[in-house]
Order: C-alpha cells, then sequence, then structure tokens
C-alpha cells in the first residue's frame, strides 16, 4: 500500500516535470475507435489508480493507472516514472472481453 502510495507521488512529480508519449502510445491514443487526448491522460495521471504494477519491467519499473477521461470514460495508462520526466508505454479503452466488470481486474 505505502509502495503504490510512493509510486503514484512519484508517477504524478514527474508528470509535472514533463510527459514522454512512446510512438506505441501516440499511435494507440490516435486510434479511431479511441481517440484519447493529452487532457485525457493528464487527467488520469493525475485522479487515476495504480491497478498493476511492474517493478521488473524491461523499461524500467512502470506500472499499469487506470482513471477516467474527459468524457467518463475508463482509460488505462502503462507509464514509468524516469529521471526527469514521465513515459507513456501505451494508453488504451479497456474492454470487458479482456477485463472483468469495473476495469480493475483482468479476465484471465
Amino acid at each position: 500500500m505505502q509502495r503504490d502510495k510512493d509510486l503514484i507521488k512519484s508517477i504524478r512529480q514527474k508528470a509535472r516535470q514533463k510527459i514522454l508519449y512512446l510512438p506505441h502510445a501516440i499511435r494507440q491514443m490516435a486510434r479511431p475507435e479511441r481517440m484519447i487526448s493529452p487532457s485525457e491522460i493528464r487527467k488520469v495521471i493525475a485522479q487515476g489508480k495504480i491497478i498493476e504494477d511492474y517493478p521488473d519491467d524491461v523499461r524500467g519499473h512502470s506500472c499499469l493507472l487506470m482513471g477516467k477521461g474527459d468524457i467518463g470514460r475508463t482509460i488505462h495508462i502503462v507509464c514509468s516514472p524516469k529521471e526527469d520526466y514521465l513515459a507513456i508505454i501505451t494508453a488504451y479503452i479497456p474492454s470487458l472481453e479482456d477485463w472483468k466488470e469495473g476495469f480493475e481486474e483482468r479476465e484471465k
């Protein structure tokens, strides 16, 4: 629990410094059925919660955030706090095919 609090604090601090969208994230955000805006990403970072933690990710410690976008839709963001920025690895709209209701737990 404290680890999640420290991680979310670090994520929000790094996002205030700079957000870097990796190419995969840009492609996923721009898909016509998603159209996730940078303002929605910022909203999820500011108000969302960590639902999965990946401390051993090859890209560096990362995690999956869940929050609500501008129109109230659920958005998932995989991000990684770096020394002077927050890397957005991907962002997507979760589906009930892959996630249980509430979008906090994977279906399988």
